[in-house]
């Protein structure tokens, strides 16, 4: 089969009043449609869509990694975040990696494992706000894993991206200075040693049993018992630090949202230690600016530039606050806005420096909304396609490389430290109108994240975008030169996918910013993404065709 992942939508939005699922992959949709359709609420669809993807696209998210939640409450008008992220091991520290000569976090080694958040943060978003047991949740993932399931282009090419890392044959060069001994359990995510091709069916038995393990017992099968010492020994074996202890200690957190308005919403963004920071900053400059008078080039522009301000303060200040205070209340007043907006001028900036305002790789994201009004912005991560790509031997789960984002400068908020959630790109997001839903929506993929939440806001709330309009339109992104520190590179680097007018191109070009096009498979990076919007009791949504998105509804 040619696939040649050209991006030529015409759908229209997908419209309900019952409720209403959007997620990355046909299956995950329809398992949490069903959830909301047999009576569950926002939360347990969510919960068994998230199940389904750790499945149906494991090259993205799984059990051994992380994920945020922002939920809306309807009967409270409340939104609530849930930092379901993972910590490093308490044993973790920067010496030992300097001493083996890392100049910076390795990327695949076990050095870059934190404990993984997931499970734990499914069953706290269930204990919370579910009202259906896990075990009837997790019954369509695991009949899938077991049975199999056809592989799609998209997945199909990711997962042929992972198959070294999962074997770790000899010769594998990842970047990092030792990759460890060869991996047979890697072979419990690939056919007979390679990666499934599309058209493929593939059988995950082991993850089967897995998720089979968490229906029964809950959270507590990951975090203690058998599989936590199958993988602190895992990560152990391949120079990681985790042990069992650090697995039974870790807990979810729930947390009061980063908030700004916008054009007549509330934008809901999660807290540090993730980076929702970037976008309310980013939002905070653009506010000031009259973006549906200008040309589309122009307000490209400015839009960069506001988003280059606001990672050069994320990237600085974004870190665990329980290690360090970080000052939300300043880097979010309008004297800091006012005074960062200043900075912005017709010119791409050369370089960025994050300001001092005490003085003056691929992700799944979903959007569920149900027929009470309850909606669940949830996000799920691997971080680097498979993370690691170590995986628990009999589990079929391979651990995330999330701790790849610590800095191993001991003067950053975001070094590495034993017991510490490292700087985080996964963020979901949501918008409030005179506290009823407006929206539910997000776009994942790294440091694409908060500038496409930035770019579809603005594409619905200024230039009156419909969900899949905004969703469709062309998007740009400013270039991370490292991990979690650098995605305001000096110099303007900027990457437009095709499609994006010449016109536009010219005026970015004459502002000085260095551009680079995306095309076919390399659009993934612009993320994919999903968007509910609530109005006049009709939910309205947007699926990415970046990704195999579906929205579905009753």
């Amino acid at each position: 089969m040619n696939f040649e992942f050209a991006f030529h939508s015409r759908r229209s939005c997908v419209m309900a009043t019952r409720g209403l699922v959007a997620t990355s992959q046909p299956l995950a949709t329809q398992a949490g449609l069903r959830v909301l359709q047999e009576g569950g609420n926002a939360a347990d669809a969510a919960v068994a869509a998230a199940a389904m993807l750790c499945v149906v696209e494991p090259t993205s998210n799984g059990l051994g990694g992380d994920m945020f939640a922002l939920y809306f409450d309807a009967a409270k008008k409340r939104v609530h975040a849930l930092n379901g992220s993972g910590r490093a091991a308490k044993a973790a520290n920067i010496a030992e990696l300097r001493a083996k000569g890392y100049a910076k976090m390795p990327r695949y080694t076990a050095a870059a494992v934190t404990v993984p958040g997931a499970a734990r943060g499914w069953e706290a978003l269930l204990t919370k706000f579910g009202s259906v047991p896990m075990a009837k949740l997790l019954a369509p993932a695991i009949e899938t894993a077991e049975k199999g399931f056809g592989v799609t282009e998209w997945i199909g090419a990711s997962w042929a991206l992972g198959v070294e890392k999962l074997l770790r044959r000899p010769g594998w060069k990842s970047g990092d200075l030792d990759n460890g001994p060869e991996q047979p359990s890697g072979n419990e995510l690939l056919l007979q040693g390679r990666a499934p091709k599309p058209g493929e069916i593939i059988r995950l038995p082991e993850l089967a049993k897995t998720l089979r393990g968490v229906s029964l017992a809950g959270a507590d099968y990951i975090y203690t018992g058998l599989f936590a010492r199958k993988c602190a020994e895992h990560v152990q074996k391949y120079g990681g630090w985790l042990t069992p202890e650090d697995m039974s200690l870790h807990e979810s957190t729930w947390e009061e949202p980063l908030t700004c308005q916008y054009r007549g919403v509330t934008l809901h963004e999660c807290p540090p230690n993730g980076q929702g920071l970037a976008a309310i900053l980013a939002l905070n400059l653009a506010q000031g600016f009259d973006l549906a008078a200008m040309d589309e080039g122009s307000r490209t522009h400015l839009l960069i530039e506001c988003m280059r301000l606001g990672f050069a303060d994320a990237q600085r200040y974004v870190c665990d606050p329980a290690f360090c205070e970080i000052p939300i209340e300043q880097l979010c007043s309008e004297a800091y806005s006012e005074a960062r907006r200043a900075l912005i001028s017709e010119r791409a900036a050369e370089s960025v420096q994050a300001g001092d305002p005490l003085s003056g790789s691929d992700t799944v994201y979903f959007s569920v909304v149900d027929g009470a009004g309850n909606a669940c912005s949830f996000i799920q991560s691997n971080y680097m396609g498979m993370g690691t790509g170590l995986v628990v031997p009999g589990t079929g789960v391979s651990l995330q490389n999330r701790g790849a984002l610590f800095s191993l400068d001991e003067n950053h908020p975001n070094a590495l430290a034993g017991g510490k959630r490292p700087y985080h790109t996964i963020i979901p997001a949501m918008t409030t109108r005179d506290g009823e839903l407006h929206a539910c929506f997000g776009i994942m993929g790294g440091h694409m994240q908060p500038q496409g939440h930035v770019q579809v806001l603005v594409n619905m709330l200024d230039l009156g975008l419909n969900p899949q309009q905004a969703l469709d339109a062309p998007r740009w992104q400013l270039v991370a030169s490292e991990p979690g520190l650098g995605a305001n590179e000096p110099g303007g680097a900027v990457l437009i996918e095709e499609g994006l007018r010449e016109e536009t191109r010219a005026t970015l070009e004459n502002c000085g910013h260095k551009l680079r096009e995306l095309k076919g498979f390399e659009r993934i990076h612009a993320g994919g993404g999903q968007v509910i919007l609530k109005q006049d009791g009709l939910l309205i949504a947007g699926s990415d065709s970046r990704k195999d998105g579906q929205a579905a509804g009753w």
